[in-house]
């Protein structure tokens, strides 16, 4: 059975309300008085329930009229924003635009891009969230998100992207300065590496073969969700092993980590943005254009 309630109806209400009389929520919603008149008419003898009380010399809203349009206003904020959204996407414009970031990186360095666009008044949720390794890769294939920024060269999966080189990633092998191998004065073997537990930030990756970058096979690790968290495990002398240079800048100014030379030094990566090449939303576009030379990545990269 159709309810008795329609946008309609509680549009009406909701003018009543505002304008304070029928005659005046007739103006503004260009009717006549008859017309509000019978539509909350017709509300009232299909609820069965009184909504205003005509007793005096104005209408008034009783409580269960009072309860109906409080809710209902909640449905007419939910229908004019659907009617929105539809609007967007007629124009190309996604409702959501799901930004996934390699943990190598700060979050921060997207501040700057989204802070802008929403200067646009383009009303797109924009959503990021952190990956670890191949996870960026992974999460970019599974469609989990839409655009990646910072996903390494060296776990990109077979697949119909389009990318753009962000810069270079430099890396140091860092021990907290009361670590025991602080003091160390030669560069360090596997064997010296292997007797302390590796930091590890685990790989969010579910599809794709799981990255152990820098970590011996008869090494322990002490395991954390992201590079922050592996950056803590070391600065607290839990465990030791590589760091984004760029992210720990202070730290080894500050001398709370130590850098150390070793036998096997690891390479420098290519970071770079990816997203799926038949993809054309209005915000991806947007975010990709500015991202792929956005100074907040490019510079913290190069620092």
């Amino acid at each position: 059975m159709p309810t008795a309630i329609t946008i309609d109806a509680l549009r009406v209400l909701d003018a009543i309300d505002r304008k304070g009389s029928f005659a005046g929520a007739a103006g503004q919603l260009f009717r006549v008085p008859s017309a509000i008149s019978y539509t909350v008419q017709k509300l009232e003898e299909d609820l069965n329930v009184m909504l205003f009380d005509r007793s005096g010399h104005r209408a008034v809203l009783t409580p269960a009229g009072r309860y109906l349009l409080e809710e209902g206003r909640t449905l007419l904020e939910a229908a004019e924003n659907l009617a929105h959204s539809t609007r967007q996407v007629a124009q190309g414009w996604e409702t959501r635009l799901r930004i996934g970031f390699n943990s190598l990186l700060p979050a921060e360095c997207l501040f700057p891009a989204i802070k802008d666009f929403y200067a646009l008044g383009v009303p797109v949720d924009v959503q990021i969230t952190e990956e670890v390794f191949a996870g960026t890769w992974d999460a970019l294939q599974s469609r989990r998100v839409d655009l990646v920024i910072g996903a390494d060269d060296i776990s990109k999966p077979a697949g119909n992207f389009t990318s753009h080189v962000l810069g270079i990633m430099d890396f140091v092998f860092a021990v907290s300065f009361d670590h025991p191998l602080a003091q160390a004065q030669n560069p360090l073997t596997e064997d010296d590496i292997c007797r302390f537990p590796a930091a590890v930030a685990a790989d969010s990756s579910r599809s794709l073969p799981a990255g152990h970058a820098g970590i011996f096979h008869r090494q322990r690790t002490l395991s954390g969700t992201n590079v922050d968290h592996k950056i803590a495990i070391q600065k607290a002398g839990l465990g030791i092993g590589w760091l984004p240079r760029a992210r720990v800048k202070e730290l080894l100014e500050s001398g709370q980590l130590i850098e150390k030379q070793v036998c096997e030094p690891r390479q420098p990566i290519t970071l770079q943005t990816a997203r799926h090449a038949d993809d054309k939303g209005k915000a991806l576009i947007w975010f990709w254009q500015r991202l792929i030379n956005d100074p907040a990545i490019t510079d913290w990269l190069e620092s």
